[in-house]
C-alpha cells in the first residue's frame, strides 16, 4: 500500500514538472526552458541542405528526450485528465498534443527511414520534423491564449470560412465561363480567385480580355472586406481574453489580501486571552486602592462622633 502511494506520489511530482509551468514552480519553468531550447535546436539542420555529422548528433539527442518526455506524459495520463482509470492512458496516444509529439518523433527513426525506398516520400518523411514547432503550443503562453480565442471564435470563423470558400468557387466559375481561353482548367480559375481573394496577385495566370479585368477588379475589392472579417474577430477575441486574464489576476490579488488581514480564529482567541488577563490585573490593581480608601474613612468618622 505504501509503496502504491510512493509511486503515485512520484509520477505525481513528474507530472507537475513536466506540464506547462504556470510561473510558480522553478523546475517546471526550467524543464519548459530546456524543451523550447532542444526544440529550437532540432529544426535547425533543416535550414541546411547538406547533412552535417553535429546535426545527426543533435537530432539523435533531441529526439530521444522527445521519447522520454512522450513516455513520461503517457505514464502521467491519469492526472492529466482527472481519471483515475486505465482509460485515461488508453485515451492520451489520441489526444492533440499526443498525435503532434508522436508526428514530430516518427521521421527521426532509422527504421522508419530505412524502409521507405522513394526518395521523394524520404524528403516527405523529413519535412515532418517541422511539426515539432506545434509542440511549442504547449509551453508558450501567448500561443495558448491565441488558442484558446480561436476555440470561442470558432464558429464566427467557420461563418467567414465558408463565406469565403463560397466566394472562391462563384469568382472561379464566373472568369472561367467569362475568359475560358485564360485556363485550362477549372482548378487554376480557382487558384487565380484565391489568390485575387487575397490580393496577392502573383501574375502567374490572369485575364487579358475586359471583362475579365472587371471580375478581377470586383473580386480584389471584395476579397479586402472578407479577409478583414477573421483579422477583426481574432483581434476582438485576443483583446477579451487578455482582459479576462486581468480580471481574474485582479480578483486572486484581491481575495489573498483579504485572506491575509482577515484575523485566524486562533489569533481572535489569543486576543480574548489576553483582554482577559489585562482586566484582572486592572482588578488586582483597584482592591489596594478600595482598601486604602476605607482605611482613611475610618478616622475621619471617628473625629465627627467625638
Amino acid at each position: 500500500m505504501k509503496e502504491n502511494e510512493a509511486k503515485r506520489g512520484l509520477r505525481e511530482k513528474i507530472f507537475r514538472v513536466i506540464e506547462a509551468s504556470d510561473g510558480n514552480d522553478v523546475w517546471s519553468s526550467l524543464y519548459d526552458y530546456f524543451t523550447m531550447l532542444l526544440i529550437i535546436l532540432s529544426l535547425v539542420p533543416l535550414a541546411f541542405k547538406e547533412t552535417y555529422k553535429a546535426f545527426e548528433i543533435i537530432d539523435y539527442i533531441c529526439v530521444a528526450i522527445f521519447i522520454v518526455d512522450y513516455l513520461l506524459r503517457w505514464l502521467t495520463a491519469d492526472f492529466k485528465f482527472g481519471k483515475k482509470n486505465v482509460l485515461s492512458f488508453l485515451r492520451y496516444p489520441f489526444s492533440f498534443m499526443a498525435l503532434i509529439d508522436l508526428v514530430s518523433i516518427l521521421p527521426s527513426l532509422t527504421v522508419l527511414n530505412a524502409s521507405f525506398k522513394l526518395l521523394r516520400i524520404f524528403r516527405l518523411i523529413r519535412a515532418f520534423r517541422v511539426f515539432r514547432v506545434f509542440k511549442a503550443v504547449r509551453y508558450s503562453k501567448s500561443i495558448r491564449i491565441i488558442a484558446d480565442v480561436l476555440k470561442n471564435s470558432r464558429r464566427a470563423l467557420a461563418s467567414v470560412g465558408t463565406f469565403a470558400i463560397g466566394y472562391i468557387l462563384v469568382s472561379a466559375l464566373v472568369i472561367f465561363n467569362v475568359e475560358p481561353e485564360s485556363f485550362d482548367n477549372f482548378f487554376e480559375a480557382v487558384y487565380w480567385a484565391t489568390v485575387s481573394l487575397t490580393t496577392v496577385g502573383y501574375g502567374d495566370i490572369y485575364p487579358v480580355s475586359v471583362a475579365g479585368q472587371v471580375v478581377t477588379m470586383i473580386s480584389s475589392l471584395f476579397g479586402i472586406a472578407i479577409i478583414a472579417l477573421p483579422s477583426g474577430i481574432i483581434t476582438a477575441g485576443y483583446m477579451k481574453e487578455i482582459e479576462a486574464q486581468h480580471a481574474e489576476a485582479e480578483a486572486a490579488r484581491s481575495n489573498k489580501g483579504e485572506t491575509t488581514d482577515a484575523e485566524t480564529p486562533g489569533e481572535v482567541a489569543e486576543g480574548k486571552e489576553a483582554a482577559e488577563v489585562i482586566a484582572e490585573e486592572a482588578a488586582v490593581a483597584e482592591e489596594p486602592a478600595e482598601q486604602d480608601d476605607g482605611d482613611s474613612a475610618a478616622p475621619t468618622e471617628q473625629a465627627a462622633d467625638r
